[in-house]
């Protein structure tokens, strides 16, 4: 059975529902998943499974009105979180990131190349939750046959993309969700996933669940 260790926690969203939402889609494929707010500690050696998914947000906190939760939640990308991710692609293992990933360990310049892009404080930003159409595109496995559909979500707004980066969905022209090859293994960034009302879409878990093959080399 393959496994999937759950990178969870931060501020801003209910990342145990998200966390615990996630792995129920996949546990639909027969995939194992241990979610984890330890992210130093369960990257302290190899991670015992094909795939890593970061839903978290795990960064500074330099900036924002998170006093109250800076002691818990700040994060400084420890030497060895480096190093186990970028172990565990060079080793030919997936990476799946979502939603706020792309804020994550903002003091690794590298994360932003790894995963393909960023958020830019001062530049990116998301509108209220609601209603958003997704657009699928074509050419790759993960979206090829699939219908667009609509979700309950945010929709992150002018993230720092790679050139380099094939957009596989979009909503409206920003782009959501993609699939890159990049140090040795697989990535795949999914932009949705704010709340649980983001995994109630069959089209989205389905989506998901072509990625976590895609990662997995399936």
């Amino acid at each position: 059975m393959p496994r999937n260790l759950i990178l969870s926690g931060g501020v801003a969203h209910d990342f145990p529902a998200t966390s615990a939402a996630l792995a129920d889609v996949l546990a639909g494929i027969g995939i194992k998943s241990e979610i984890t707010e330890d992210v130093a500690g369960a990257l302290a050696e190899p991670a015992p499974a094909g795939l890593i998914t970061v839903n978290a947000l795990r960064w500074r906190m330099d900036g924002g009105d998170f006093a109250e939760e800076r002691d818990r939640w700040r994060f400084e990308t420890p030497d060895s979180v480096r190093r186990a991710l970028l172990d565990h692609l060079a080793r030919g293992g997936g990476l799946l990131a979502v939603h706020a990933a792309t804020l994550c360990f903002d003091d690794w310049p590298e994360w932003a190349w790894i995963l393909g892009g960023a958020w830019r404080w001062g530049t990116s930003y998301h509108p209220p939750i609601g209603p958003a159409k997704v657009r699928l595109c074509a050419g790759h496995p993960i979206v090829d046959g699939l219908t667009d559909f609509e979700v309950t979500d945010e929709v992150y707004t002018d993230l720092d993309v790679l050139p380099d980066v094939e957009p596989l969905a979009y909503s409206g022209d920003e782009p959501l969700l993609w699939a890159r090859t990049v140090a040795g293994g697989r990535v795949v960034y999914d932009a949705l996933g704010h709340d649980t009302r983001s995994y109630e879409n069959p089209v989205r878990r389905t989506l998901l669940r072509r990625a976590a093959r895609w990662l997995l080399g399936d």
